[in-house]
């Protein structure tokens, strides 16, 4: 049995297996998800809340922006607080105020440390306690603690609303007035941040730990990391080091098999691909991608600033008309648009390219889907719009609107349009595709894992279309991370590692049975990790401590192939530098060395510094959060979307010449750029907000009290350098493609890009 056929077996039985797990886990997580009651009841006989109260709370809560507006159990923004802590301290503060002054007739503040602690064990012992009613559904508390609870609900009602008695607090949390115009819907709301936080503080039945693992950390209810937290991230760093020591192991074994054919091409071979007319009508998609990145900066810049003045820019009432929520909303979404298109057209692109085969109406198909895309990106974003803005009403918000979850955010029906998008996407690269996969050459195996990937690109996204307007939360974002983590870290980096290989091949510089080898290893080593990995992000919504177990076991695998990403960093650079031509292809691996550096420092340092459970029990929802996602989002994905596309470009524009002036700046200030943005101030921002959540409580580190201090204030205006120099780099981006196309200047046939002329 040859090599190939046994990395193709290997691969199938770790995915089965991983599968298999990961499915296994979810009908854990439905079984033991915290409890959703028909009624909550006072002792005395009162309902506080019913189901509807709470549902109906959920839905006006994603209506106005969801997780794009604080957060629910740690996922969503980083202005506005965590509802779930935020609601949880309130609550047990108002308790202990109201015992004190009935018991003592003082406030709790006033009273002596002593007298203070037998409250706090009094508090611990009743708001901890289990009394969830299975048969009843109901859930039943005492009259005091509904008396705290309806303190804490009048508090929101004057939040959520134009009360001038929490305007200030409005515009720490940078929300605009009348987020919630209706008292009704804001009363519902509460219902909603009390169950979560009710979840966050009460005991498993038979365990000594909360639905949510104990988390937030407040010491004040009790709320301390689990010995699970403890244990398994001593396991996640020692799978971590074994990982690091096979993969070592490997890679020096298998080192001299990365051999160079025994004769470079003496001219570009790539340029001999004759570019058909659907490969020239993706042109129109990088276009696309340069318009979506430049209002993705813009939109970052608002979405930063709204952290300063809250509800202004410069002194214009911006959150009238794009509150902080929606400005959040587009910002992370056109994110993975702008990357997501780049590597769709990519795909488009090189399908043809791969197997030399144009299908008929391969050109309409690609205009067609590129119409289909600007119809879901305005569409959707109209209808976000108008849910933020509450006027699209409840009753169409699930549909057309604002679902509320991070990345994930766009109306049902604009989530089926996509769905039905990557359908035509994958059947035109299919089709396109196909010839070259019936060759029996030795190039199937990459050709193969390329369709593969496009597949499951093209099938996963269908994971986001599993859950309805009431699935229940934990459920929720038991599926939202198979979209956020497997679809776009997953699969997406399969699909990049063979289109890579496949241009490093074509271009003569790998034997393509190397290629195979590496390119099916790579596959394996980051599915080992990435499958069960997706776990980590689940660790303290609702879910039990298998997920705990299991994610932090294997997201620390994740990090092993990013320890050797140096190696990739300078291959692909010795690449680079093979034959005077590839200096056509300078700034396209430029960009692939990039992706590896971020590899390394975004993905993998910043991702395991909040990955294991212990770090993340803190961290989550601090600002060393956006620290990975920015450097691993922008850093991997985006750098990667930009040398793919500069790729295609050259195929689509072989006799332009190429300002490598602008290139070279772009390169530059996107990296010096983003450098910035995270060692300036989301680094130390998150640090600092560690300190606080580690010695007041997780409440603390995101409340307005902490995020209004002046250190604070300096540090995201120290974001402006960072910032300003990263716009410089898409700037000369977008001026690079536009000169493209207009007033282009033809390039010199006798001398590749950057070569400088012989000497007589």
């Amino acid at each position: 049995m040859s090599t190939t056929k046994k990395l193709w077996i290997g691969l199938g039985t770790l995915l089965a297996v991983s599968f298999g797990v990961l499915l296994w886990v979810g009908g854990e997580i439905h079984r033991q998800a915290p409890p959703m009651p028909e009624q909550v009841v006072t002792e005395s006989g009162d309902v506080v809340f019913t189901r509807a109260d709470i549902e109906r709370g959920r839905q006006v809560w994603q209506s106005i922006g969801g997780q794009q507006l604080g957060s629910i159990w740690g996922h969503g923004g980083y202005v506005a607080p965590d509802w779930t802590a935020d609601w949880l301290h309130r609550e047990a503060v108002a308790t202990l105020d109201l015992w004190a002054r009935r018991d003592v007739r003082s406030g709790y503040d006033e009273l002596p440390a002593g007298q203070q602690a037998d409250f706090i064990v009094r508090l611990q012992t009743s708001i901890r306690r289990n009394t969830w009613d299975t048969d009843r559904a109901e859930i039943t508390i005492d009259d005091d603690r509904a008396a705290a609870i309806a303190l804490v609900s009048k508090h929101y009602d004057s939040l959520f609303s134009a009360d001038p008695a929490t305007v200030d607090l409005r515009e720490a949390y940078a929300m605009k007035n009348n987020t919630v115009p209706d008292a009704e819907h804001r009363a519902d709301m509460s219902a909603f941040f009390w169950w979560t936080a009710w979840a966050a503080v009460t005991e498993r039945p038979g365990k000594e730990i909360t639905y949510t693992n104990n988390w937030p950390a407040d010491e004040l209810v009790g709320n301390t990391p689990p010995t699970s937290a403890f244990m398994w991230t001593v396991f996640s760093v020692l799978f971590l080091l074994a990982g690091i020591a096979l993969l070592g192991w490997y890679h020096a074994v298998s080192a001299h098999t990365e051999v160079a054919p025994d004769k470079l091409p003496e001219t570009d071979p790539l340029a001999a691909i004759a570019v058909t007319p659907s490969m020239r009508a993706t042109a129109k998609y990088f276009w696309v991608v340069i318009a979506l990145f430049l209002t993705q900066i813009l939109l970052g810049a608002i979405t930063a600033h709204y952290q300063v003045e809250g509800q202004e820019l410069y002194g214009f009432a911006i959150s009238d008309i794009l509150p902080y929520s929606l400005t959040r909303t587009w910002h992370t979404q056109l994110a993975v648009l702008w990357i997501a298109t780049a590597w769709l057209a990519t795909g488009l692109y090189i399908a043809p390219a791969i197997s030399g085969h144009e299908p008929r109406f391969q050109r309409l198909g690609v205009n067609l889907l590129w119409v289909c895309l600007l119809v879901i990106v305005i569409g959707a974003f109209a209808g976000q719009w108008f849910a933020v803005m509450q006027k699209l009403g409840l009753e169409r918000n699930f549909w057309f609107g604002h679902q509320g979850w991070e990345y994930v955010d766009i109306g049902r029906f604009w989530q089926w349009f996509l769905f039905a998008g990557l359908g035509i996407w994958l059947t035109l690269v299919g089709r396109a595709l196909w010839p070259a996969i019936q060759r029996r050459d030795e190039s199937r195996s990459i050709v193969s894992l390329f369709f593969l990937s496009t597949v499951a690109i093209g099938l996963f996204y269908g994971a986001g279309l599993m859950w309805n307007e009431h699935t229940h939360m934990s459920m929720v974002e038991y599926w939202r991370w198979w979209v956020v983590h497997l679809w776009v870290e997953g699969f997406f980096e399969v699909f990049a590692t063979a289109v890579i290989a496949f241009l490093f091949t074509r271009l003569g510089l790998l034997r393509v049975s190397v290629a195979t080898v590496a390119v099916l290893v790579a596959t394996m080593v980051f599915m080992a990790g990435g499958v069960l990995g997706t776990l980590h992000h689940l660790y303290f919504s609702g879910t039990p401590t298998a997920v705990l177990a299991i994610g932090a076991s294997f997201s620390a695998l994740e990090v092993v192939p990013l320890a050797y990403i140096g190696f990739e960093a300078y291959h692909t650079y010795r690449h680079g530098k093979a034959t005077p031509w590839m200096q056509r292809y300078h700034w396209p691996i430029m960009f692939f060395t990039a992706v590896a550096f971020w590899n390394l420092v975004g993905a993998g340092l910043f991702g395991f510094l909040i990955n294991p459970p212990l770090p993340l029990y803190y961290m989550q929802g601090l600002n060393l959060t956006p620290l990975h996602g920015h450097t691993a989002l922008f850093g991997v994905y985006g750098m990667l979307g930009i040398g793919l596309m500069l790729f295609c470009l050259r195929g689509i524009k072989p006799a332009a010449h190429w300002n490598n002036g602008a290139l070279k700046a772009c390169f530059w200030s996107l990296n010096i750029g983003l450098s910035g943005m995270a060692l300036m101030t989301l680094l130390p921002l998150g640090i600092l907000q560690l300190i606080a959540a580690i010695d007041h409580g997780y409440w603390y580190a995101r409340s307005a009290e902490f995020m209004q201090q002046p250190i604070v204030d300096l540090l995201v205006w120290m974001r402006v350098p960072g910032d300003t120099l990263f716009s410089v780099g898409a700037l000369s981006l977008a001026w690079f493609v536009l000169r493209l196309w207009v007033g282009p200047r033809k390039a010199r046939a006798e001398l590749p890009d950057n070569a400088e002329p012989a000497k007589r």
